[in-house]
């Protein structure tokens, strides 16, 4: 380049677009440190407050995916297909959803990352099963995915090496809510993981990134057209985080309700986006022609126990000990088990999903930091749902903590988060919107 990168920075600042040249510049040269940190930092602030075309953003985004490792699945039979949640409170999706799906025949070579904040991540509730193993090669992880048609592993830190450098800036600098780099941070790991069909669960409301419905529909509208301008096929549904998702809110506690899930007892809205999430897999992997037949398979597989014989055989062929499936107590238990019973009568007009995560994550279910540790037996369940009828002394909640003290403090930001009502209101809507490039954004209405 002829120009120097200070030029580049005044050029964003101006409303300018960059080139794809340009872009790969900048993220070529914040890999091997020629750009300064400082003169990154100035660019995510352009761009904040001056945004991406949508070219500029799907390029960002390759040159994201291709800065570090691009895994091949090539050894991997039929068409292989990820899934990813923007993240939330009892979002217990990941796990049962792969062991419905690769039961009725999809493919699914998961990589998943760890929790931050009051999300919950994957790995850390695989880490509860006696013996899993996150850390496969990629060799064990081809032949778990070809024997079962899933496996769960956790990304290596050789994958999308500019979307570390670039969070950990973004972080620092108040540029994290910035649509374009929100979106090519989370498709350049989805690229670099070498799946054919990308389902994406975009979530809204209280307890996600995305506060308004109307931001999460955009979020997925351009996350859609990055994989589909990056030759794959792209999918997102828009799904209700204003409420925690399951019950279960804590990594052990978590996976028991996955196996609940896999058992056919299970939170009316988890079985929901998890059904919904498969119903799209099993089109998208030409196992079923329509949505109908899809939920048909998926429900029979649970019905069955076929999914719950899948899951265990996953376990087993990753190193852990299936025998939590029906004996939970061998999973990680807190000390201390306390009811939290509700004050007054009414009807639950809402709970704070936001507040619930962060009271687990003040027990040690989340980090605050990515070098936290995670307490893997602590957490909450709830009892209640939005719309509710309670009375008095009626247990809404119960809380798994390491001391007396911390039940204390987890019963009082459990009460502060839910509010109950003289009046009976709607339940939320789970799914509210489909986005794909064949249909544009298709939105649900109120059931």
């Amino acid at each position: 380049m002829n120009r120097s990168f200070a030029e580049l920075i005044e050029q964003k600042k101006r409303g300018g677009e960059l080139s794809e040249q340009e872009v790969s510049w900048w993220i070529d040269g914040l890999v091997s440190g020629s750009i300064p940190d400082y003169q990154t930092s100035a660019m995510l602030m352009a761009v904040y407050f001056r945004g991406m075309s949508a070219r500029e953003t799907s390029w960002l985004t390759h040159c994201i995916s291709t800065s570090g490792d691009v895994i091949d699945l090539s050894a991997l039979k039929g068409i292989k297909c990820d899934k990813h949640s923007s993240g939330g409170v009892a979002d217990t999706v990941s796990i049962p959803l792969i062991a419905i799906a690769a039961s009725c025949g999809a493919v699914m070579p998961k990589m998943s990352g760890r929790g931050l904040g009051h999300s919950g991540g994957t790995i850390d509730k695989l880490e509860s099963i006696p013996g899993f193993n996150v850390n496969l090669t990629p060799s064990a992880f081809a032949e778990v995915v070809n024997r079962f048609g899933a496996a769960i592993m956790a990304q290596t830190g050789d994958v999308a090496v500019a979307d570390k450098k670039l969070y950990a800036l973004r972080d620092v600098t108040g540029t994290i809510d910035s649509l374009p780099l929100v979106a090519s941070s989370i498709m350049g790991k989805k690229l670099a993981s070498g799946a054919d069909v990308i389902v994406l669960d975009v979530k809204w409301g209280s307890g996600a990134f995305m506060t308004l419905k109307s931001e999460a529909i955009e979020l997925a509208k351009t996350m859609v057209d990055i994989g589909e301008d990056n030759g794959k096929t792209t999918v997102a549904y828009v799904t209700d985080m204003n409420e925690p998702l399951g019950n279960a809110v804590g990594n052990a506690l978590e996976i028991v309700e996955a196996v609940q899930v896999l058992k056919g007892h299970a939170p009316a809205k988890l079985v929901e986006v998890i059904l919904t999430l498969c119903d799209e897999i099993l089109m998208q992997s030409e196992i079923v022609k329509n949505r109908e037949a899809a939920r048909t398979m998926a429900m029979s597989a649970i019905a069955s126990g076929k999914a719950l014989q899948r899951f265990a055989e996953i376990v087993r062929a990753q190193g852990g000990d299936p025998t939590f499936i029906d004996q939970p107590e061998i999973l990680p238990q807190a000390a201390v088990r306390r009811p939290v019973n509700s004050p007054g009568s009414g009807f639950v007009t809402s709970i704070d999903a936001k507040a619930i995560g962060l009271a687990a994550m003040h027990l040690g279910a989340g980090r605050r930091t990515k070098q936290d540790a995670i307490d893997l037996a602590v957490g909450l369940v709830l009892d209640i749902k939005t719309g509710d009828a309670v009375s008095a002394g009626h247990q809404i909640a119960t809380v798994h903590t390491r001391t007396e003290d911390d039940a204390v403090a987890c019963e009082q930001e459990i009460l502060g988060a839910i509010v109950v009502g003289e009046a009976p209101v709607p339940r939320w809507q789970t799914v509210v919107a489909k986005i794909s490039r064949a249909d544009g954004v298709v939105t649900y209405e109120p059931s």
